[in-house]
């Protein structure tokens, strides 16, 4: 069992434990951490409290996550916007809200469900849990993700991850108007020291560079285009709260009060390029902004008018 500790900060009062936790966790789905809650494995300053309690600011949350059940992963007929497919690489254009692969407390609904539904060649390489996973990108963050069929496209593609060939372009709403056209953000991530729910900027982490270009702005708003040099994890949410512009909806590193109802942050991986690894050229993937997003561009549009 692994035992956690999490303190409220005024950015996470005032909403439920569930809630609370499910944001601390990102990879664990909210029904999972009920479940935890309902058989008294979570506490607020040692009283074991239920899903809807309220967290305040100061509070000090201890969940206990029991041992992985041994996992036999299952194919699911879950529906897949395919942009892509061959006998190497398929390349997805993944929804908001999916999970890449299972996890401890998530076993099912994830992309590898799904894939091994689609077509039972995976890579081998990331074991049972991660078959053809070369890179991931948030449940919360939708867009283009390449999964690799065979062992020695998973290498070949990993290789251009390593090497930061890759093109990965991400699409952000973030806060506020941004004064400048486009910047490099260069700094060192790594787990907060106080808040490990999150990743911050810290002196002794990796080394993160993204480039972010202004694509529009708005009366309150930016959307802005970022290419990836780096791939750390929460890399985009982070640098873009870093320099003062969270993005819209986002549940860890955004504004507390949100205008939108949106389930998740404002990102999209809208470009993935990389050289084909047997076909050996360039091949660039685009998927469109998800509804979700262009109606929220759709009302930023009208103000303007």
């Amino acid at each position: 069992m692994e035992k956690l500790e999490f303190r409220v900060e005024e950015s996470n009062s005032g909403i439920r434990l569930d809630k609370f936790l499910t944001q601390c966790l990102e990879e664990k789905s909210r029904s999972y951490i009920q479940g935890i809650i309902e058989k008294e494995n979570a506490s607020v300053q040692g009283m074991v409290k239920k899903s809807n309690y309220i967290v305040k600011y100061g509070d000090i949350v201890y969940i206990t996550i029991p041992d992985p059940e041994e996992l036999n992963l299952k194919a699911e007929d879950i529906p897949l916007d395919i942009l892509y497919e061959d006998s190497d690489i398929i390349v997805v254009n993944k929804k908001q809200g999916m999970v890449v692969h299972p996890a401890s407390g998530v076993y099912s609904g994830t992309l590898v469900n799904a894939l091994l539904n689609h077509c039972r060649d995976l890579s081998g390489i990331n074991g049972i849990l991660r078959p053809g996973i070369v890179h991931r990108i948030d449940k919360d963050t939708s867009g283009v993700i390449v999964v690799a069929k065979n062992d020695n496209s998973h290498n070949l593609l990993a290789s251009q991850l390593k090497e930061h060939s890759m093109t990965r372009v991400y699409y952000a709403l973030v806060e506020g108007v941004l004064k400048n056209d486009e910047g490099i953000i260069d700094t060192n991530l790594g787990r907060h020291p106080v808040e490990k729910i999150k990743i911050s900027v810290v002196k002794e982490g990796k080394n993160a560079v993204t480039h972010y270009r202004v694509i529009k702005r708005y009366k309150a708003n930016t959307l802005v285009e970022c290419t990836l040099e780096t791939g750390r994890t929460h890399q985009i949410r982070v640098h873009m709260a870093y320099i003062g512009h969270p993005l819209v909806g986002d549940p860890v590193y955004g504004f507390k009060k949100q205008r939108f109802n949106l389930e998740g942050q404002l990102l999209h991986a809208k470009k993935l390029g990389f050289i084909h690894p047997t076909l050996n050229k360039y091949m660039e993937f685009d998927a469109p902004l998800p509804n979700y997003f262009q109606k929220v561009l759709s009302v930023l549009e009208n103000e303007l008018k």
